[in-house]
């Protein structure tokens, strides 16, 4: 029996290519979840209005490995006429925007972008590239992302690209991210030709890796995606991947493990109603503190290196304006950590999927600094601080006509080991 820990996206998923490339069609696979919905950070909520509020991620970029993987997956759910997909020339992908002294500057969307100064950085772009280009490696094991940065191609796109990008994709401090972790290939060419610029050049003329194209895949190519989405939001996967599982695979929902013992023949897992099962493999989706005890008896030394892996909170406020348009046609802004404000960014929905007359914005706020700005604070006042900023910065409506709040609690951050 295969036991696979976690019912988010990765554990759904893990469960699907566990039954598709199974040796035998008869093979026994339990999924444990324990909460009382599937798909983890993923997920999309209805208004009664008929406004679709994405909680967790909203897009998926098509690129490279991964992204054609993805795109095999919507087409094995059969969700290929319900994706919903961004080009590379729609104006939300190619204007990204940064807040930067009271003011929202848009980044360079094109090579043409480089030559010119743009605020708030104090040169052309094109010098950072020259820095890199001219800065000899030194030979490392790893760094922070911020310190590589700054070495590579100095110390205004560590603060206001590099750190601004890192809140958007994981809400983490890029002084402490390992850029090992987050950015290896970045490294690796670096540590390899002595420049990251040379390095990128120089793998553009090697083979590229086999990917297997899926139709789906080729017409993302084709039409130059940026990123895309699905009809009623991304839960759709999760709700897709649910559909084609459950008559094939066991989900309990509400059960989760509380020990792993490792034998000769299989584990032995332990559940919180105190039943046990046994199992041939076990594959965890968990986030890393959660799997080191569940290892911590048998392992020790590993559990407490799994619990070592920092953690972050993230509050997230969906907020919805009828009749009110933005000024901005962009994709959103995100906030350097050197602004010393409570927010990360913000993403403008409606502007990437209209929804009729409604403005959807989505504010992320804490991250690495939650302690610092938000301990002790009710939904209230999460809700309070995401409108203001709001208001100040983008001129909307003091109060929203609709919206929602939550804290995410575990979004976890790379380690350098």
């Amino acid at each position: 029996m295969s036991l696979i820990l976690g019912g988010g996206i990765s554990g759904l998923s893990a469960a699907f290519y566990v039954l598709k490339n199974a040796p035998k069609p008869n093979t026994s696979i339990t999924l444990l979840e324990s909460g009382k919905r599937l798909g983890g950070w993923v997920r999309s909520l209805q208004t009664p209005e008929g406004l679709i509020f994405e909680q967790g991620p909203r897009t998926i970029r098509p690129r490279g490995k991964p992204g054609a993987n993805t795109l095999k997956l919507i087409e094995d759910l059969g969700l290929e006429d319900h994706v919903i997909p961004i080009q590379s020339n729609h104006a939300t992908a190619q204007n990204r925007l940064i807040y930067v002294n009271n003011k929202l500057h848009k980044l360079p969307s094109s090579v043409w972008g480089l030559f010119k100064t743009l605020t708030p950085f104090s040169k052309p772009l094109i010098y950072a590239v020259i820095h890199d280009l001219r800065t000899k490696s030194v030979p490392k094991s790893d760094e922070s992302l911020y310190d590589f940065t700054s070495r590579r191609f100095g110390q205004e796109i560590a603060d206001y690209a590099i750190s601004s990008m890192i809140c958007g994709i994981c809400a983490g401090d890029a002084k402490k991210i390992s850029v090992n972790f987050l950015m290896s290939y970045l490294f690796e060419v670096e540590q390899k030709y002595g420049s990251v610029i040379k390095g990128i050049m120089k793998d553009r003329t090697k083979k590229p890796d086999v990917i297997e194209q899926s139709d789906l895949y080729r017409r993302a190519k084709l039409e130059k995606w940026s990123v895309w989405s699905v009809q009623g939001g991304l839960e759709g996967v999760v709700n897709a991947l649910d559909e084609k599982l459950k008559d094939k695979v066991d989900i309990k929902m509400n059960t989760a493990a509380t020990n792993l013992e490792f034998h000769d023949k299989g584990v032995k897992v332990t559940l919180n109603n105190n039943e046990q099962m046994e199992a041939n493999h076990v594959i965890s989706s968990l986030p890393a503190p959660k799997l080191g005890t569940l290892l911590h008896k048998q392992h020790p030394k590993l559990g407490n290196l799994l619990n070592t892996i920092e953690h972050v909170n993230v509050a997230v406020v969906n907020l919805a304006y009828e009749n009110v348009p933005l000024k901005e046609n962009a994709f959103g802004f995100l906030v350097p950590p050197k602004e010393n404000l409570p927010i990360l960014g913000v993403i403008f929905d409606s502007c990437c999927f209209p929804q009729n007359d409604w403005t959807i914005l989505t504010v992320m706020m804490g991250g690495a600094w939650f302690d610092k700005y938000f301990t002790g604070k009710s939904k209230e006042e999460i809700l309070d601080i995401a409108c203001k900023y709001v208001h100040e910065i983008l001129h909307m409506p003091r109060k929203p006509c609709g919206y929602i709040e939550r804290v995410y609690p575990t979004v976890y951050i790379g380690t350098q080991e």
